[in-house]
């Protein structure tokens, strides 16, 4: 996608008599440079979700029982530090309920699980800072970006600090002795959701720099359609914050069954909590049942959305935006309902998660498409 962004965003802003800078007046080649060179950080931020999503899976995420952020980059290396790391996660919940006869090896195993997660986390904050600092000291930056490059990287720091917040809630005693461990799923949603909006952020930022931007004109038909797609968009992500939910309670393994739950389309249990509401985010089968619900309205939404689009005038990359979106739609709910039926191994599991974020990024390029369609 950042390819091809930048190949139409150089050559159009070569070619076409309307394209403009805005306000920002960066020459023309450094605007190019920031926009690419954000790619090295989106890359990071898209990949980052999916170390996150694969402790999370293999129950990893709770083998580092503490953080530092200079100190925590270097890993044990005798016997002697592995041993002593191990005793540490010995005297957490995890350990004395789930795992009481894990060996070291397998503890190493999930260990470096969270760490690669960690140092990706690390990296992603370099791959921000550094280049931010670089086009500062250029003076590449103007005033509204530099209040973006410093929202951008307030954002970063907090998805640390709100990852360790997460991780901490499952190294908790639970009231009950006999609860499984596992992070909050309020907490898991809201770690989530701040990596994606924060990657959003990034790739929204990109493609305004690489995408020149056009006057369009605003007939009735662009209007709806432009309208349809943010809520589309809007729908897509919060399927997918969704699915953090799925995730933080194991609602995946609770009915592995499509497209009924069981042997009913609305299983008995799923208003069984007290208060109502309760059930929407803490019980595993409305949890499932409203991702399930949420991920159909998406494909209806987008598909809707296509057949809509095929009304209006588009320009080439506006309508290759539009079916690459349907394309990857039908894609992630066939991922979604293998990895259902498939009792959510972790390798289909992972890959659905990052189908997620290719449909919420390929949802922001079709919006980037239509703010600036050439007439």
């Amino acid at each position: 996608l950042l390819a091809e962004a930048s190949y139409f965003g150089s050559s159009m802003s070569k070619t076409s008599p309307h394209a403009h800078t805005g306000p920002c007046r960066t020459p023309s080649n450094a605007r190019t440079r920031l926009g690419a060179g954000g790619g090295p950080h989106r890359a990071a931020r898209c990949r980052a979700p999916c170390p996150r999503g694969r402790p999370r899976l293999t129950e990893s995420g709770l083998s580092m029982v503490d953080w530092h952020l200079v100190k925590g980059m270097k890993p044990p290396r005798t016997q002697r530090e592995w041993e002593a790391e191990f005793r540490k996660y010995q005297q957490f919940p995890e350990f004395k309920i789930l795992n009481r006869d894990m060996t070291l090896a397998e503890f190493k195993f999930i260990w470096y699980m969270e760490y690669s997660h960690r140092m990706w986390g690390r990296l992603v904050g370099l791959a921000y800072i550094v280049p931010a600092a670089y086009f500062w000291r250029k003076g590449w930056l103007s005033r509204p970006m530099k209040g973006c490059v410093l929202a951008l990287c307030g954002l970063v720091c907090f998805q640390g600090l709100l990852g360790w917040y997460m991780v901490k809630s499952g190294l908790e005693e639970k009231p009950d002795s006999y609860d499984i461990p596992r992070v909050s799923q309020y907490r898991l949603a809201a770690h989530l959701g701040s990596a994606l909006v924060l990657y959003s952020a990034s790739l929204w930022t990109g493609l305004s720099l690489l995408l020149p931007q056009h006057k369009l004109p605003e007939t009735h038909q662009l209007l709806r359609l432009r309208r349809f797609a943010h809520g589309t968009t809007a729908l897509i992500f919060l399927t997918a914050l969704s699915g953090a939910f799925v995730a933080g309670l194991d609602a995946g393994l609770v009915y592995n069954s499509f497209p009924k739950m069981g042997e009913r389309w609305i299983p008995d249990d799923l208003l069984a909590f007290s208060p109502v509401l309760k059930n929407i985010f803490e019980n595993p089968t409305t949890v499932q049942f409203d991702h399930r619900v949420l991920g159909i309205a998406s494909v209806s939404a987008i598909t809707a959305l296509y057949l809509f689009s095929r009304k209006v005038p588009l320009p080439r990359r506006a309508r290759i935006a539009v079916t690459s979106l349907l394309a990857v739609a039908c894609l992630q709910v066939g991922l979604g309902i293998s990895t259902l039926l498939l009792y959510v191994p972790t390798p289909l599991a992972a890959t659905h998660q990052s189908g997620s974020l290719a449909l919420l990024s390929t949802a922001l390029w079709l919006l980037s498409e239509l703010r600036r369609a050439p007439k």
